[in-house]
């Protein structure tokens, strides 16, 4: 840990385990209270009739020091009790019914932040109020804030006839991710709600010191984000402050789908198709060692590139990471400001 911590108003745009593991170490290098995490919810889903947010609930896990490491979602020291059960009322399902959907497990200890969320919607509190109390709960001094009140979800579309549906048809963001192993090829991306979505934080993304994209998805991580009203416009005013950390290390996503999709989806999965994804938005690019070759090709697209240590592979490297992600946002706003 760092002994004197900077107090630098950062924003986070966050998905989850990428995400999750920066800011972990962030808040070796700049003191937590001070920092905002902007979470994916377009990922959300319901499921038992429980509110359901895995982004949200992977970055408070984490930042509590509760996380199972291995699995890198979900509490640590779980049990799976009431999943196990369940499956006793699979078998006596009707056809048609969607009941005891056993492939989306939940933990015995998982279940009752669910349980909350749910019985707080109920009574009329926002995604951002409950977020701030379950937040709370965990004792953190970060500010994790669901990136809009509304309800947006992520849905794929099929490119061709598998399991899940025929060609054409769309699924649930949750369903290609976990049910399908994201084993299936898809052809479009789109965020339903999200004409409605107003987005939270605003005010912090426009008047933060540094703001950080995580290396989380570019489309269905930070893709739902990007897609609500203003938020682009308020990053590209802000450009020089916002520093990107690619999500693809070597031409591969070190977790999750990111890899297939920006494949499938018509972009290049390298560190140089994210560069050119976020170009607009970000001057400068962090990109792992092993992608060095690739920074005067980042640059030639207006983009300051750093090359460095992505892998977080434990705190020291994350803390790492966030410092030099703080030190080139800062030095590239005073060097814009000349």
């Amino acid at each position: 840990m760092i002994a004197n911590k900077s107090s630098l108003s950062i924003v986070v745009l966050a998905g989850g385990v990428g995400a999750a593991r920066f800011l972990r170490g962030l808040a070796l290098v700049n003191e937590p209270k001070t920092t905002t995490a902007l979470v994916n919810t377009g990922d959300d889903t319901v499921l038992h009739g429980l509110n359901i947010s895995p982004d949200i609930d992977t970055v408070i896990y984490t930042l509590a020091n509760a996380i199972d490491g291995e699995r890198g979602w979900g509490l640590s020291n779980e049990s799976w009790r009431a999943m196990d059960a369940l499956k006793r009322y699979a078998k006596v399902r009707p056809a048609g019914s969607v009941a005891a959907p056993d492939w989306f497990n939940l933990g015995d200890q998982d279940l009752a932040t669910h349980f909350y969320r749910t019985s707080r919607r109920a009574e009329g509190a926002d995604a951002w109020q409950i977020t701030r109390e379950i937040a709370s709960a965990w004792s953190l001094e970060q500010q994790i804030v669901p990136m809009t009140n509304q309800d947006v979800a992520t849905v794929v579309e099929l490119a061709q006839d598998c399991p899940a549906g025929k060609a054409g048809e769309e699924i649930s963001f949750q369903e290609y991710f976990v049910k399908h192993k994201h084993q299936i090829a898809i052809r479009s991306v789109r965020f339903a709600g999200i004409e409605n979505a107003k987005p939270n934080a605003l005010d912090q993304l426009a008047d933060a010191d540094v703001i950080v994209i995580a290396p989380s998805n570019p489309i269905v991580s930070i893709g739902p984000i990007r897609a609500m009203p203003r938020v682009d416009e308020t990053l590209t005013k802000v450009r020089s402050k916002v520093v990107a950390i690619s999500p693809i290390v070597g031409g591969h996503a070190i977790k999750g789908p990111a890899e297939r999709m920006l494949n499938e989806l018509g972009h290049e999965s390298s560190a140089l198709g994210v560069a050119r994804m976020y170009a607009s938005i970000a001057a400068t690019l962090i990109i792992d060692n092993v992608d060095a070759h690739l920074k005067p090709a980042i640059e030639s697209l207006g983009v300051n590139c750093v090359v460095t240590n992505t892998i977080m592979s434990s705190p020291e490297v994350s803390s790492a990471l966030a410092q030099t992600t703080i030190s080139s946002a800062v030095n590239n706003s005073k060097a814009a400001n000349k």
